[in-house]
């Protein structure tokens, strides 16, 4: 119960009181400010307010994103375009591992393939904790985590998550070789970037304290699959917007939250800019395995399906 008050208590101040504050006067909506340079991989960031922290996964964090809903006017709704999977996606490309790609390549689902791969099961056998726990390793790795962290993550044992660990880098020999040899260019010299060339420079590998350095090697594993991810994203923006403007669409692109764009658009203009997104968005850049996009719609952002 005090978990559930806490919840329920910062849901309340930090949403339900405070948006409705927030509201611009003369638009009569809620006008978020966007940064490039706050977030070091280069993802944009929000506040005042964060738009991009709403909460998805509770049922109460999903009332609060039934309050943002299309413009006031008769036959429109909002549509959400989410880039699936996109770090992932990224992380085949970059390790160039082939049972990756071919996973991507026959459009399986990434987990439970991984699964499938790690417990030497069939595909169609794999159980729902050892999807979970194949989805927690996938993510895990890139964000740098070690064993401690992912048997944390997933609430094992170090001993039962040490051997799988270890019999996902036999099947996934091309990740266990990208982790080393990035970590090892970041010590030499000094920075990490994205498939675009874009830099981040960590000092933290230079320092003394053992912590800091390895602390270090996490940001430079993560930074080049999330840097690019975030690189995709602004590309698809700048030419979903060149193309919006030259077919005259009414719609507007009024929300990024990281993977994610949500437009606003009338009923007759859905189909063209469903069209025009599916071609879009995945040309934004050519990586071995092929970028997907999933699409959604509702009146309001908490019912979009």
């Amino acid at each position: 119960q005090v978990l559930e008050y806490r919840q329920i208590s910062k849901i309340k101040s930090t949403y339900v009181d405070a948006l409705p504050r927030m509201v611009n006067l003369k638009t009569g909506r809620v006008h978020t400010t966007f940064s490039q340079t706050v977030a070091a991989t280069g993802r944009l960031s929000s506040s005042d307010p964060n738009l991009q922290n709403i909460p998805v996964r509770t049922a109460m964090g999903r009332r609060v994103r039934e309050a943002f809903v299309a413009v006031d006017r008769p036959s429109w709704c909002l549509l959400s375009a989410d880039y699936s999977q996109i770090e992932l996606r990224i992380l085949a490309h970059m390790t160039q591992d082939p049972a990756l790609i071919d996973a991507f390549r026959r459009d399986e689902d990434i987990h439970a393939a991984t699964a499938a791969r790690v417990y030497d099961v069939p595909l169609a056998e794999v159980t729902a904790e050892q999807r979970r726990f194949a989805k927690v390793v996938n993510f895990g790795l890139i964000y740098g985590m070690g064993e401690f962290g992912l048997a944390t993550r997933a609430d094992l044992s170090r001993e039962v998550a040490g051997p799988i660990i270890e019999e996902y880098f036999r099947k996934y020999p091309g990740i266990q070789q990208y982790l080393d040899e990035t970590k090892r260019t970041a010590h030499q010299l000094g920075y990490v970037q994205t498939l675009c060339g874009r830099r981040r420079y960590i000092p933290e590998l230079k320092a003394a304290n053992r912590q800091i350095r390895s602390s270090g090697e996490r940001m430079a594993v993560n930074m080049p699959i999330q840097g690019t991810a975030a690189d995709i994203m602004k590309i698809g923006m700048i030419q979903v917007q060149q193309e919006m403007d030259r077919l005259g669409l009414e719609s507007r692109m009024t929300l990024q939250v990281h993977d994610e764009l949500i437009f606003e658009t009338p009923e007759n203009e859905i189909e063209t800019l469903q069209g025009m997104l599916l071609e879009v968005l995945p040309a934004a850049m050519e990586l071995v395995v092929p970028l997907k996009v999933d699409l959604k719609r509702g009146r309001t952002w908490g019912e979009m399906e």
